[in-house]
């Protein structure tokens, strides 16, 4: 897979063209939804030890809820923890931040993980593939791969990542296409290799579709 990011509008346009002349399904998406701002949600000055931890924060909560117990923990730690400080923290502390104990152990786990180097710094990711970072990452105790393509894709801007897991995904390319049956993650990834090397566009058009259907109705 490409490691290039997405860094620039050119890069973008070439995307929209690309995925514009699949067929006519993907040209009347992207003419309804419009120009591609995926380079505005990057936050391209996280580390990986920094996107999973504050993705895991954020699990199975709404976003004022995980917004409230990320601020407890940064102003606990006087800003983002370098990952020495994580580790030795106490779980009280942490609990009181109003993370769960399975939590405490999954980004305690993440920050030894750095100091193993097993995560790697951002210019070391920034020069591993995408298959690399996923099998090296899903090693870690509660990270699944969704976790790790969301940080490729958000963090270090990867352009061809297809999160096959992503309910919302799967629903945005079964109601583009309308059918009756939803694409198993397998057929999902034979189907997207088509969109190939965009496929993270393509994943944040069909994230979409549901909005665009829930609109309509």
């Amino acid at each position: 897979m490409s490691t290039q990011p997405m860094s620039n509008q050119a890069v973008y346009a070439d995307a929209v063209q690309f995925l514009s002349n699949i067929d006519a399904d993907w040209a009347q998406l992207i003419n309804t939804v419009g120009a591609c701002t995926l380079a505005t949600e990057i936050e391209p000055k996280l580390s990986p030890y920094q996107a999973l931890v504050q993705a895991v924060a954020y699990q199975q909560l709404h976003g004022k809820a995980g917004d409230a117990i990320f601020a407890k923990f940064k102003a606990h730690f006087d800003g983002f923890p370098q990952p020495e400080q994580l580790v030795t923290a106490q779980f009280d502390d942490l609990r009181a931040c109003g993370f769960s104990g399975r939590k405490i152990e999954t980004i305690q786990g993440i920050a030894q993980a750095a100091l193993n180097d097993v995560v790697p710094s951002r210019q070391d990711a920034d020069n591993l593939s995408d298959v690399a970072l996923i099998e090296r990452l899903i090693t870690l105790k509660g990270i699944g791969q969704w976790t790790v393509e969301m940080m490729l894709i958000f963090t270090l801007g990867r352009m061809d990542i297809l999160p096959v897991d992503d309910f919302a995904v799967v629903a945005g390319y079964t109601r583009l296409k309308k059918l009756s049956t939803a694409p198993k993650p397998k057929q999902l990834a034979e189907i997207g290799k088509a969109w190939s090397p965009y496929r993270s566009v393509a994943s944040w058009y069909l994230w979409r579709v549901p909005r665009l259907v829930n609109n309509a109705t």
